[in-house]
């Protein structure tokens, strides 16, 4: 990470595939935050070379990255490690987001296509989560 100014970063709409480019610590703050509300895994790589891959289910943040810290569920066992901030190297939205295309909204549009088109008996039962 470099210490230039911080902006406002752009995050996708879709973050599945998304390795985003880490340049500043407002960067790393938003990239986590998307992580944790991600509904997939990522894959994190410290800036020593560790990798974790699994889901972030919390985060912490601290007066300085060196007190902030991500915390995961690994993939494999489902161990818990926490890894501060300032050891993050990159982190890349590597697994399926099990919540695309899920919304309330997607819903209720799918919902009014079939009723327009003349469907019969659509029901208000949801797609399953898969």
């Amino acid at each position: 990470m470099n210490s230039s100014p911080s902006t406002t970063p752009t995050i996708p709409e879709n973050l599945e595939g998304w390795t985003p480019d880490i340049n500043s610590p407002a960067m790393l703050e938003a990239v986590v935050e998307c992580a944790f509300n991600y509904r997939g895994d990522i894959t994190l790589i410290t800036a020593t070379g560790r990798t974790f891959e699994g889901y972030v289910f919390d985060r912490q943040v601290g007066t300085s990255p060196a007190q902030s810290k991500c915390r995961m569920i690994l993939s494999s066992g489902g161990e818990r490690v926490a890894v501060a901030y300032n050891e993050i190297g990159s982190i890349a939205f590597t697994g399926k987001d099990a919540a695309s295309g899920k919304s309330f909204q997607t819903w209720v549009e799918k919902y009014l296509a079939k009723k327009a088109a003349g469907e019969k008996n659509i029901g208000i039962e949801s797609e399953p989560l898969e």
